[in-house]
């Protein structure tokens, strides 16, 4: 009888703890970092006039996501007459329905982007070497966007809307799609969170230790189901910020191309600008980053996918 009430005790318990653990793989730190600084410490900066650069990222992304995947291959296009790539890994390549998880490798001028979106990127190529011959229920498609930034902000050459135009075909198959994007910088300093409104203060404070999970007011069943696994992971302080789409800052990043095709889509971040004061600015260097963090971030990215 003791071993029965055990038993039912520890399902009892699995069931109220969340997702369950799948795997006991790990994000190792020391990849990150061996990541982040091949991608960002460069000469040039990796954004649209310099296209050279571009082409070495992705074939290192390339290169890193054929250590692992299923598949791997380049979605090329041109624009304003020059070639650029996104670059995609397939996992689960043997099921119908797919989640879509992507992040851009561009940045906006001459800075090395590490949060912007540097820790994006490394979140992908980590994911990669974590879902390494996993048995999935659904297919995994990791992108890495290009031309995220402006001046393809919002435009049909953005790599994103390049790929969300490409799978339009098959879009019922497309269970949700999750972009990262800034996810490596965090402060537990008084003050160091701001929003776009100043009584958004009160309910989620003024200190920007945890992760965002963004999503539309209207988001479907993936999403929801997404932020409560992520948030019942308990592997990262975790807040969820729903949304009308008007709302400054909600859109700004890869997952509105997807919102554009009624795909159900969110946004895993720290929060852009309204924490991080080296966005889009030279200071935007991997030693302003919490990598303890930011491997959570990806751990329990990872946990939700591979219980789906």
């Amino acid at each position: 009888m003791n071993i029965l009430k055990t038993i039912h005790i520890g399902i009892l318990i699995a069931l109220f703890q969340g997702p369950t653990i799948l795997s006991q793989e790990k994000c190792d730190t020391s990849l990150l970092k061996q990541h982040l600084t091949t991608i960002t410490k460069r000469e040039k900066a990796r954004h649209f006039a310099n296209p050279e650069v571009l082409d070495s990222v992705a074939a290192y992304i390339y290169s890193e996501f054929e250590k692992s995947a299923d598949t791997v291959y380049y979605q090329t296009y041109r624009a304003n007459g020059t070639t650029y790539r996104n670059v995609i890994a397939v996992f689960g390549s043997k099921n119908q329905k797919r989640i879509i998880v992507g992040a851009h490798y561009d940045v906006c001028g001459n800075q090395e982007g590490a949060d912007d979106n540097g820790s994006g990127t490394v979140a992908l190529l980590e994911l990669s070497r974590m879902l390494k011959g996993k048995e999935l229920q659904n297919r995994i498609d990791l992108v890495a966007y290009t031309l995220e930034e402006p001046p393809f902000f919002r435009t049909d050459y953005m790599g994103s809307a390049i790929h969300a135009k490409s799978i339009e075909p098959i879009k019922d198959q497309v269970l949700g799609m999750i972009s990262i994007e800034m996810i490596g910088y965090f402060s537990d300093m008084k003050n160091s969170q701001e929003y776009p409104l100043g009584i958004l203060k009160w309910f989620y404070g003024g200190k920007g230790n945890y992760i965002t999970l963004v999503r539309k007011s209207s988001a479907d069943k993936f999403v929801k189901r997404f932020i409560r696994n992520y948030k019942k992971s308990k592997l990262i302080k975790a807040k969820k910020f729903a949304a009308p789409r008007s709302l400054p800052g909600i859109d700004f990043s890869d997952h509105l191309n997807y919102w554009n095709l009624g795909i159900d889509a969110l946004m895993i971040t720290d929060t852009s600008f309204y924490r991080n004061k080296n966005y889009h600015k030279e200071t935007d260097t991997m030693e302003t980053l919490d990598f303890a963090k930011m491997a959570k971030v990806i751990n329990a990215t990872y946990q939700v996918l591979v219980c789906y």
